[in-house]
């Protein structure tokens, strides 16, 4: 593992500063060494496919009622406050919320079907992320890697100079950060290089990017003295075996501070105007158009982190306040993608751990004294909604459906590894590669599901 330095803060207790160095992915390179990893990615066609991913992640757990799987027909409590509308598809409605992404129908396509049937959201985000369960709120810590950490690892960024992984602005689930975005058994290195501030702010800037405090930019550039710093930088940290796998790798690591690829992809300011507009001039928008940014200069993995759903009451109010951002993120990018021919190599895809209750609440949530306001929904892991778009997936499209009710899928019902499965056909990427755990054993990327070919 190679880990450069940055600057000095609050240390954890293995005394390595978790904000102040600079992390490539050379972690696991005693289980797999350079020519495996490069034999990995032959097999698995990433060195051709040069596809990357956007994951808008709604932690929380948005309601699939009120968003992308309307029940009109249904008793008021369960078709909730607002109205279907129709698409830019003949018999595809959405939510009365979604004005804009309704005129993108034939860019996307909707899976109603999807379910882990938990409510817990620590079980749920496991689910979704990781493709597997094990975890609760009684016992939250991870225990799988993020399938956006596997791709990055066998994958590589798309272009030298790019982090392949980013959360934009961090990665974080249910609270816990990087949490089911991390890479865990894979090594610290597959958890996302965070770019943190608000995108929002005109004074943003990513602050893991710069110079090297012990070694300014001309000093770098000079390849003799970099070579001698590099072997003084890794002495320092007690690197045992595997160092002759990793040359090759130097020199991106190096890029990523030294260069001006990355620099250049988080300077959204650059953007115009009018373009930021169409995303939303909020924190929400303006992460997927750095997303956006950050995949067309070469990262593979980019997750945006949208938070606050957990909507067990007051759920109007909530609604209200979050979906037309989506609304305009979502659609800003579909739009912005397409325009710059790009939607093929990128795919988008938005959800969250679980989708809410069908039947809507008092507002109690078991009523007084415990009442906290307004009708909500509660949490509901037997059915959900995913957006997909992009990366090849065909458009237009509603896979699977929820009975009258929105309570369970009721047609090709699908579970997290499925979507697993299809990001990894989108990228590239061997579902079947295996990687050892913490206790020695070898355990498959993906243990269930298949690919959804109706979406390819």
């Amino acid at each position: 593992m190679l880990r450069v330095l940055l600057n000095g803060r609050s240390r954890y207790c293995d005394g390595i500063p978790r904000r102040s160095f600079l992390q490539l992915g050379l972690a696991g390179m005693g289980a797999l060494s350079l020519g495996q990893i490069q034999q990995l990615q032959a097999a698995s066609g990433s060195s051709a496919r040069k596809t990357s991913l956007i994951l808008i992640w709604l932690d929380g757990g948005p309601s699939h009622h009120d968003t992308y799987d309307p029940k009109p027909q249904a008793p008021a409590e369960y078709r909730g406050l607002w109205r279907h509308i129709p698409t830019n598809v003949p018999g595809i409605d959405i939510g009365e919320m979604f004005p804009l992404q309704s005129q993108l129908a034939d860019k996307y396509s909707l899976i109603r079907s999807m379910h882990h049937d938990s409510g817990d959201h620590f079980t749920g985000g496991h689910w979704m992320l990781t493709g597997r369960g094990g975890v609760s709120g009684g016992a939250t810590a991870g225990k799988f890697p993020f399938f956006g950490s596997i791709a990055s690892k066998v994958a590589g960024p798309r272009r030298h100079g790019m982090p392949a992984y980013v959360g934009v602005p961090y990665g974080m689930s249910i609270g816990l950060r990087p949490g089911y975005f991390g890479g865990n058994y894979l090594g610290g290195e597959y958890d996302p290089f965070e770019t943190e501030g608000d995108p929002n702010n005109d004074n943003f800037q990513v602050k893991n990017l710069g110079p090297i405090a012990q070694l300014p930019i001309e000093r770098l550039r000079d390849r003799r003295t970099l070579n001698s710093d590099l072997d003084r930088l890794l002495r320092q940290r007690d690197v045992a075996g595997g160092l002759s796998d990793v040359s090759s790798f130097d020199q991106q690591a190096f890029d990523l501070v030294t260069g001006s690829s990355a620099r250049q992809a988080f300077q959204i300011q650059e953007e115009p105007a009018e373009l930021r507009d169409s995303y939303g001039r909020n924190s929400w928008g303006q992460s997927v158009l750095l997303a956006r940014r950050l995949v067309e200069a070469g990262s593979t993995v980019v997750t945006c982190h949208f938070g606050g759903w957990d909507s067990h009451w007051d759920h109007q109010q909530t609604m209200e306040r979050h979906l037309p951002k989506v609304d305009l993120a979502v659609s800003g990018l579909i739009r912005d993608l397409d325009q710059r021919g790009l939607l093929d190599q990128v795919m988008v895809a938005v959800c969250g751990e679980f989708g809410r209750t069908p039947r809507m609440n008092d507002g109690g949530n078991g009523g007084p004294p415990l009442s906290k306001g307004t009708p909500g929904r509660d949490h509901w892991g037997n059915a959900m909604s995913v957006l997909v778009a992009g990366g090849g997936i065909r458009g237009g499209q509603v896979i699977g459906s929820t009975n009258h009710l929105g309570e369970h899928p009721l047609e090709r019902p699908l579970r997290p590894g499925d979507l697993h499965h299809t990001i990894f056909r989108v990228l590239g990427i061997d579902p079947h590669v295996h990687f050892t755990d913490h206790s020695g054993r070898p355990i498959p990327a993906i243990d269930h599901g298949g690919v959804i070919e109706e979406l390819l």
